[in-house]
């Protein structure tokens, strides 16, 4: 185990660092190796108590260094495969361990509790995910699909917003475009950078966030990333770039005012470096802004002498997402067939004029009529608090 090199990630392992330890300790001294006994088991036993199958997993969601170096330009040296096939065969005799083997070493200490082992083939199992790493990652990015940025690295979102697309009636149409722009990101077709424009309340970030949730199991993963963190972004898709799955950076709640640096970094992440774009990368946006930029009437009488060039440049950053798809405020009917459709999937059970009316009369108390406004409606209702 000391000697694992594409593995070595494996040593980092709570379970599998425990197991190390008890393996190295003298059965001689058992109250040591007691003590070390029941730390492996310990730390084993929340995940299961088959040490083969933690063990299978671990290897196959490790970032090693093959998989690294084969999703990589120029794929991986070809004497790394021999490497790997060694450290595999290892690895696969290490998933049948038993707790009675270990025991033997110290009949006195039987009474300890045991484990289960499964032997595992990690060689077919490696392969099998190698051939699927498109769709599964490897790291991090398989065992995740939502992330934040944290100084310029990904931090996995461990319980992301279960959105499904099913939940959002209303704007079928307006995903549709957006769906069909997923769908050639991971088909590998030329995708577009998309802006979800329109009222507030209209679920332009619910609908990203239900599209990263239906597609992650076809390689797709989302990455959070707030405005002030823009100019950390262009290192971030480098990294990416290498990476065989597909990424949508998401930007909520985009705008900008006139001399704002984060301007400079957005138009730098569009438009690529002078590599040109990753093709496994799409910035999905959201505004109430059509144009991105807080303008006053100061700045259109201001003292710049290119000034007509100066705004046609301020006025252009929407352009420079090639899909942009409006969510405007839903009319009287579009509501009232949001809220029905909302009331059906609360299992809410009023009549329909009278749930319409009083949604209606919720909706202009609460300032006009939204997706966002309706669902505040139906749950209340669905609480009995309404």
């Amino acid at each position: 185990m000391r000697g694992l090199v594409i593995f070595r990630g494996l040593l980092e392992d709570p379970v599998v660092a425990r197991l190390l330890a008890l393996l190295e300790c003298d059965p001689a001294d058992e109250i040591a190796f007691a003590d070390a006994y029941g730390a492996f088991c310990a730390a084993l036993f929340p995940h299961t108590l088959d040490w083969g199958r933690y063990l299978k997993e671990a290897v196959l969601q490790q970032e090693d260094l093959y998989v690294v170096r084969h999703c990589g330009p120029g794929g991986a040296p070809e004497g790394m495969r021999a490497m790997l096939d060694s450290e595999l065969t290892f690895l696969s005799r290490l998933t049948a361990l038993a707790s009675d083997e270990v025991l033997a070493t110290a009949p006195r200490l039987e009474f300890l509790p045991r484990w289960s082992a499964t032997p595992a083939d990690l060689t077919a199992a490696y392969e099998a995910r190698l051939a699927n790493v498109g769709r599964t990652g490897y790291g991090m990015f398989a065992r995740y699909h939502v992330f934040t940025v944290k100084d310029g690295k990904l931090i996995p979102v461990e319980h992301p917003d279960p959105q499904r697309l099913d939940q959002l009636p209303g704007y079928e149409a307006e995903r549709e475009k957006v769906v069909a722009n997923t769908r050639a990101l991971l088909a590998g077709q030329p995708a577009n950078n998309v802006l979800l424009y329109g009222d507030a309340g209209t679920g332009k970030s619910s609908a990203i966030k239900a599209i990263a949730n239906r597609f992650a199991p076809e390689g797709l993963r989302l990455v959070e990333v707030k405005k002030h963190q823009l100019y950390q972004i262009p290192r971030l898709m480098d990294s990416l770039a290498a990476n065989p799955l597909k990424f949508i950076l998401f930007i909520d709640d985009l705008s900008f005012a006139a001399n704002d640096d984060n301007f400079a970094a957005l138009k730098a992440i569009l438009e690529g470096s002078v590599g040109g774009r990753s093709s496994n990368i799409a910035v999905y946006a959201t505004s109430n802004r059509r144009h991105l930029i807080k303008e006053t009437l100061s700045d259109r009488e201001g003292d710049d002498i290119h000034h007509a060039d100066t705004m046609q440049e301020l006025m252009s950053l929407s352009a420079r997402f090639g899909l942009t798809v409006t969510f405007t405020r839903p009319d009287k009917e579009r509501f009232s067939r949001i809220v029905q459709d909302l009331a059906a999937q609360y299992g809410v059970d009023q009549p329909a004029d009278q749930l319409l009316t009083r949604a209606e009369a919720f909706a202009i108390r609460a300032g006009g009529r939204s997706p966002r406004v309706a669902r505040q409606f139906i749950e209340m209702c669905k609480a009995g608090v309404l």
